[in-house]
């Protein structure tokens, strides 16, 4: 019978050890290497809005990163989404409870002149969209307009009933001059095997901190925003349904672009044919495209082994030229206000 001395279980062991460390050096070295790989935006050849001087009652739309769009006409005020507080990548991983952070909420509040908002409009309940509804509420008079699941994001965060608005399906809601239609659609097939990442709805009240995993998707929306210069249409989520917004006209079309390039460029273009071909937008720009890991103001590509959005833009660019030849592509520029409609329209 062979009989292990200690010397050879040491050695085992030291042997063990090494290979376990070199493989989770390599397999780190991969993932950091994996992390970084990114395009950069300036490999893409889109020109920015057209600009122009703004009159004082001007329709302005400024990208604040992700989903989140501010319009103003100078009277009123309607804040999409409102993402400031950013949790990293470490806490998704960890799955630790996070709150917004009222250092960076008040700063892009100050920064971009906040001080007139009517409405807060999540387009879906993850956290990405909504986790710092309440907390701009709370410092404001503004209303939350979306789904059940929105209105107990509110609720956890204490902002007072009277300010919140459980929009129905196809409802019109006006504020000022500007007047909101809530059209519902689905959340783009991107989690595993076709599904829609943490989805489902928040049935009460949802106290913070918490993971953000907890904030469910509740309803997507596409919000078309008439006033009397011009139609927006904010779709923030690659999800569609045929025929959902036909009769729906729009100047602009603000494109939920996350993680595109994983159902392939056959569902682009069926994207594109069922929310800008059926507008007859003239002007396309891209939103959600950025890294939301990111801090609030740092506007970078997802890692290409993420979303290569780079891929999805050659294809935007390809699916226009078939469809739609004279819409223009636009990269929305970062805190950047733009006038959206060049005059009132005559009906104005």
């Amino acid at each position: 019978m062979h009989t292990v001395t200690p010397d050879q279980i040491k050695r085992w062991l030291q042997r063990t050890a090494i290979t376990v460390v070199a493989a989770t050096a390599i397999i780190s070295t991969g993932l950091v290497w994996l992390w970084h790989d990114r395009a950069s935006l300036d490999d893409i050849d889109w020109p920015p809005y057209p600009y122009i001087e703004p009159s004082l009652d001007a329709v302005t739309m400024t990208w604040l990163g992700v989903t989140t769009l501010l319009f103003d006409d100078g009277e009123t005020q309607i804040l999409i989404d409102g993402f400031f507080s950013r949790p990293t990548l470490v806490d998704a991983l960890l799955n630790r409870p996070v709150s917004s952070n009222a250092v960076t909420i008040n700063y892009a509040l100050d920064e971009y002149r906040m001080r007139r908002l009517a409405a807060i409009v999540p387009v879906q309940s993850h956290y990405d969209h909504a986790m710092d509804i309440g907390a701009i509420a709370n410092r404001s008079s503004a209303s939350i307009l979306g789904s059940t699941s929105t209105a107990n994001i509110a609720r956890g965060a204490g902002v007072p009933e009277d300010q919140i608005i459980v929009a129905e399906n196809r409802g019109t809601y006006s504020f000022g001059q500007f007047t909101l239609t809530m059209i519902e659609t689905p959340h783009a097939p991107i989690g595993w095997g076709g599904s829609v990442p943490v989805a489902g709805t928040i049935d009460e009240a949802l106290q913070t901190p918490a993971s953000i995993w907890a904030y469910r998707e509740g309803q997507s929306y596409s919000v078309v925003l008439t006033h009397p210069y011009g139609t927006t249409l904010v779709h923030g989520s690659g999800g569609y349904t045929e025929g959902a917004l036909q009769g729906v006209q729009a100047d602009i079309v603000l494109l939920g672009m996350a993680m595109l390039d994983g159902l392939g460029r056959d569902y682009v273009e069926q994207y594109w044919q069922a929310v800008v071909t059926t507008t007859g937008a003239a002007h396309v720009l891209p939103i959600h495209f950025d890294d939301l890991t990111q801090s609030f103001g740092e506007i970078l590509l997802y890692p290409r082994a993420l979303d290569n959005f780079l891929k999805t833009s050659k294809w935007l660019e390809e699916i226009a030229a078939t469809w739609d030849a004279d819409t223009r592509l636009h990269l929305p520029e970062f805190g950047k206000a733009v006038v959206l409609y060049p005059e009132a329209s005559p009906e104005a």
